[in-house]
């Protein structure tokens, strides 16, 4: 046992295949990069940490007992979580059919979108909302805490160092990534449509997953 942590090679394995499962954290990012840029995606990201930071510390204090004696507080989280990101998709279909409707010059970049501006603020709500996130956290995250360790906050940070330097890694190679595909698409008017279209569809389903998830 490693500071109250059991099975740590466990976990490291299971933070990274979590953290690499596609979910809204991650393609936010990516179309942010692909819209607004690298600056303006790595504020997003740090939305993401701190969203993903506060469901640690719902986790280490126990909130997933709460959420099960009361089940109408998951469920409001849940469906208000499912109804934003729902939203955030039918804004990026309208966008998509918008930038394939538009006359617009062969130079012209990827749609911009009012959530853009406000990266960080963006970002931070659909990590406290994001599926995938909630359960991990509250769910699989717990598990590998002793509670008999007497600095059981020690392990808790360790484990969460563990999955912020896996995303930290990752959302930068996305966010590399993203600005790669928008000089691509740039000159590809409705090829960026599609994309920004397929965006939009996921987050949609991104939703529905959120909408039809149980606390175990």
């Amino acid at each position: 046992m490693f500071y109250g942590i059991t099975n740590l090679s466990t976990f490291v394995v299971g933070a990274v295949i979590i953290v690499l499962l596609p979910g809204p954290n991650s393609l936010y990012v990516m179309s942010v990069a692909s819209r607004a840029g690298v600056a303006a995606a790595y504020r997003g990201a740090c939305g993401i940490f701190l969203g993903d930071g506060i469901l640690m510390f719902a986790s280490a204090m126990g909130i997933a007992s709460l959420l099960r004696t009361i089940p109408a507080v998951f469920l409001l989280v849940k469906f208000a979580g499912a109804a934003y990101l729902a939203w955030m998709g039918i804004r990026l279909l309208r966008a998509s059919r918008q930038g394939w409707l538009a006359k617009q010059t062969p130079t012209a970049a990827l749609p911009r979108q009012a959530s853009d501006t406000q990266p960080f603020r963006t970002a931070l709500i659909i990590s406290l909302m994001n599926p995938k996130a909630i359960l991990f956290f509250l769910s699989f995250f717990i598990q590998f805490v002793d509670s008999s360790y007497a600095h059981t906050g020690l392990s808790f940070l360790i484990l969460g160092a563990i999955v912020q330097t896996c995303s930290a890694i990752y959302l930068t190679a996305l966010i590399f990534g993203g600005a790669f595909l928008a000089a691509q698409f740039r000159r590809r008017r409705r090829t960026s449509a599609v994309a920004t279209g397929l965006v939009g569809g996921l987050f949609i389903a991104f939703g529905a997953k959120l909408a039809s998830a149980t606390l175990r």
